[in-house]
């Protein structure tokens, strides 16, 4: 069966204060009750709760496991350093391989919100076919552009294949408006919904090709994989790997080739910013969304959330904001300068007094 890993490694700092460095996003059970990594989890248990694995910084291992009792322990791996998502996916990837896994492997990650369930579901299944017959292609999965989107990545699309199978071109990460606005009319380009599946040697043969210098340091720690130096050796190695994501490392520079396109129509969204929760969580971009102890008037298109039960946190007026109150930290910042926040806090990493608020 084919092995699913879930990346929950982040910090999640665009999400402050709801979201801290002692328990970041992916654990805040904003879902009716559920956090979006309990959702991540739970939408692949059709595939065996024993073939999904979860990738996470190596302190958030305790809560993870507390939250998920249902996946393996051995199936909760713990990154030793925060190095971004490149060399996270290469250290799966070679401690799986080292584990003797033959066969596809699904990267997922673990702070998505998708609507239609059952439609990613059978966009998963049909990837993992897709790569059984196609073992020298990675699998990119997309969606038809809604907008001109210039926060995402945009694959241009070849050729038909089948239904919703298409050649692959080329990769775009963050275009400019102007391009985006082309791209869109062109009918050629899809979304990247950041869904990858390949074969597992595919996705170490990459790292060998496109990325010689980490690959080297992958390879010394897998061999170093259930001997006794193995934690000295990763402790090493792996803080001195080059802090870069997987798209910039590996997915735009894969080749023509060395790819395919699945075409998906479920809904998702990667709610990376506060306001972006809101608009994820809301039919209406003017409808506001409120969680605790509050009173709106004359408000639209916010996000209010109080988490002080002895208090109360009143809006009068406000239009595109973003007001959050918790116990220890009060945020107001209008919805334009939400992703000023991360600004904000690399400030607070310098100050003894404001730490402890991260």
């Amino acid at each position: 069966a084919m092995k699913i890993i879930i990346f929950a490694g982040g910090a999640g700092t665009r999400m402050w204060p709801l979201s801290r460095k002692s328990f970041p996003k992916q654990f805040i059970k904003m879902f009716n009750g559920k956090s979006t990594l309990e959702l991540a989890v739970n939408r692949v248990k059709s595939f065996g709760y024993e073939n999904v694995f979860v990738s996470t910084l190596q302190q958030y291992v305790p809560l993870t496991r507390k939250y998920l009792p249902k996946i393996p322990r051995k199936n909760i791996i713990g990154e030793p350093a925060l190095r971004n998502l490149a060399p996270a996916v290469g250290y799966n990837l070679i401690k799986l391989r080292s584990q003797g896994y033959k066969g596809p492997v699904a990267i997922l990650w673990a702070d998505h919100l998708i609507k239609n369930e059952e439609e990613f579901i059978k966009t998963i299944k049909e990837a993992e076919k897709i790569c059984l017959k196609n073992s020298d292609k990675i699998i990119f999965v997309g969606k038809k552009p809604r907008f001109a989107n210039n926060n995402l990545g945009w694959i241009h699309i070849g050729e038909k294949i089948s239904k919703n199978l298409f050649k692959y071109k080329e990769w775009s990460y963050k275009p400019s408006a102007e391009k985006c606005e082309k791209m869109l009319k062109s009918k050629e380009w899809l979304w990247n919904t950041g869904y990858f599946v390949m074969d597992i040697d595919l996705g170490c043969y990459f790292y060998e090709k496109y990325q010689p210098e980490m690959y080297k340091g992958l390879i010394k720690i897998e061999k170093s994989i259930g001997k006794p130096k193995e934690k000295e050796t990763v402790r090493k190695i792996y803080p001195g790997l080059e802090k870069i994501s997987f798209d910039d490392a590996i997915a735009k520079n894969v080749t023509s080739d060395e790819a395919l396109v699945l075409e998906t129509t479920m809904d998702w969204s990667d709610p990376g910013t506060l306001y972006a929760l809101k608009e994820a969580l809301v039919e209406k971009t003017e409808e506001n969304l409120t969680k605790g102890s509050v009173v709106t008037k004359e408000t639209k298109d916010s996000l209010i959330i109080n988490e002080e039960k002895s208090k109360i946190l009143v809006a009068i007026g406000l239009n595109g904001m973003v007001a959050i109150n918790t116990k220890d930290a009060t945020l107001v910042v209008p919805e334009e300068k939400v992703k000023e926040i991360s600004e904000i806090l690399q400030g607070f990493e310098n100050d003894k007094k404001l730490k402890k608020y991260l």
